[in-house]
């Protein structure tokens, strides 16, 4: 059978598209972690060492067709998605120009296959090479009014991206990729029911978990917390956090999204520096320092309570401490059902407890009368140990400071470490169906 299935492979380039998806519908039952004959896609990789990673045929072909028709395309990066969980296989898929096709191909609105696209990358980017290459990567783009986004990325061309006509006409520039995508990971989240008024085929759920890991390094926690532009296409409009951008989904219905997001929002509580702009209502105008540029404030406060505020009801003291968002909360109010969620956002609020401003900030805008509730229904012992810690840290005296204005950090003995997202099998999010006609024309998620 090992050898049947080598046997398909040439067929991957063959002029023929059928005979290329027949092919590869074959080799991709093989690609799941676990499948007998797996070894097929990595036998002759080689990594590591002075010399340059070398790839194989089947995995340069698997590449290229990722830019195929449609079926063929699909395909193409589920396989990809099931085997990039391999550290062997992640070199190859981070080289410059496959990685520019991926990111300019999620940024792109037409994209069909945007989803699997960003699930790929959010594999790749469990590595810090892939995570290195998308903080300095730059895209090439076109302004083009008709797109959604305003743009046309044109290494997104491919036969699952419809290319405009006419061709815009501008001339290309070179943009920063991440402020791109951080663009389409918010709109994606405004599908409409109606798919005829979508304006962008993919929801990108995935790319939450490409924030996380980026924010793993200090180099992606800085861009994070350093004030860019808030329209990527007007580099000297006003200025905005990054972070500020993606705050808002710690309640969305997407579980991806929400722990992605969480997990992001961990990883940049990381950096105490970071503290004030993180909590700071929009309304102020902060600095992270050693940087002297000020954006309104992250307000990330209410985004971390209402996953963990249920439906109990305050006396007016209390009432009028919480937040203007969580006053007065409906009796159908549920809290975060997943409990890592759950368990990350509480990490985020002692990670803030490390300095004297964040603890002052948490005191006087009720999240001890939050948390104190979210502990009487908290039914995982390690969640309730970590609400306990946050409390001792909340109600505890302040340690005097001899200079005013150096900000003191209180050392919290944190096990966590920032939050690493696995890779995820295609399969696992995408199953498989007989039906490949509905499938190709709508991935669904379950």
């Amino acid at each position: 059978m090992d050898a049947q299935l080598r046997e398909l492979i040439p067929f991957l380039r063959d002029r023929n598209p059928q005979v290329r998806q027949i092919a590869l519908s074959n080799l991709l039952s093989q690609t799941p972690k676990g499948s007998p004959h797996r070894n097929i896609f990595f036998a002759g990789l080689q990594a590591g060492g002075l010399q340059k990673p070398k790839e194989t045929d089947v995995i340069r072909d698997l590449k290229l067709l990722c830019r195929d028709q449609l079926n063929v395309a699909h395909d193409a990066f589920r396989a990809l998605v099931n085997l990039s969980d391999s550290p062997l296989l992640v070199p190859h898929l981070s080289d410059p120009s496959f990685l520019n096709f991926l990111v300019s191909y999620i940024i792109n609105p037409q994209s069909i296959l945007a989803d699997l696209a960003s699930m790929l990358l959010s594999n790749l980017t469990a590595s810090s090479v892939a995570c290195n290459h998308l903080l300095s990567m730059k895209v090439s783009a076109i302004p083009d009014e008709r797109q959604a986004n305003g743009l046309y990325t044109t290494e997104s061309r491919s036969g699952s991206c419809t290319v405009p006509v006419p061709y815009p006409s501008g001339e290309a520039q070179e943009l920063l990729a991440l402020p791109l995508l951080i663009d389409a990971f918010v709109k994606g989240a405004q599908l409409d029911e109606d798919l005829s008024k979508r304006t962008r085929k993919g929801e990108l759920h995935f790319l939450a978990s490409v924030f996380a890991n980026i924010t793993i390094s200090p180099a992606g926690r800085n861009y994070f917390l350093s004030p860019q532009p808030i329209e990527p296409l007007k580099p000297t409009g006003p200025l905005e956090y990054p972070l500020a951008k993606i705050v808002a989904f710690t309640e969305h219905k997407d579980t991806i999204r929400r722990g992605g997001v969480a997990s992001t929002m961990k990883n940049c509580a990381f950096q105490a520096a970071g503290h004030k702009a993180f909590l700071s209502p929009d309304t102020d105008m902060v600095a992270v320092p050693p940087s002297t540029t000020e954006a309104p404030g992250i307000d990330a406060l209410p985004y971390l309570l209402l996953p963990l505020a249920g439906p109990e009801e305050f006396d007016l003291e209390d009432q009028e401490k919480l937040l203007e968002p969580l006053q007065f909360l409906p009796p159908t109010k549920k809290r975060e059902q997943d409990s890592a969620i759950r368990l990350t956002f509480v990490e985020i609020l002692l990670l803030l407890c490390h300095t004297r401003f964040g603890r002052e900030y948490m005191r006087e805008h009720g999240v001890y009368e939050i948390v104190r509730a979210a502990h009487e229904a908290e039914p995982v012992d390690k969640i309730s140990e970590h609400i306990e810690r946050l409390v001792q840290l909340l109600k505890g005296d302040e340690p005097k400071i001899v200079n005013a204005d150096e900000e003191e950090v209180v050392e919290v003995d944190l096990t966590n470490k920032p939050a690493v997202l696995p890779t995820v099998p295609v399969d696992d999010i995408f199953p498989k169906h007989d039906d490949e006609d509905d499938e190709d024309n709508k991935i669904e998620e379950v």
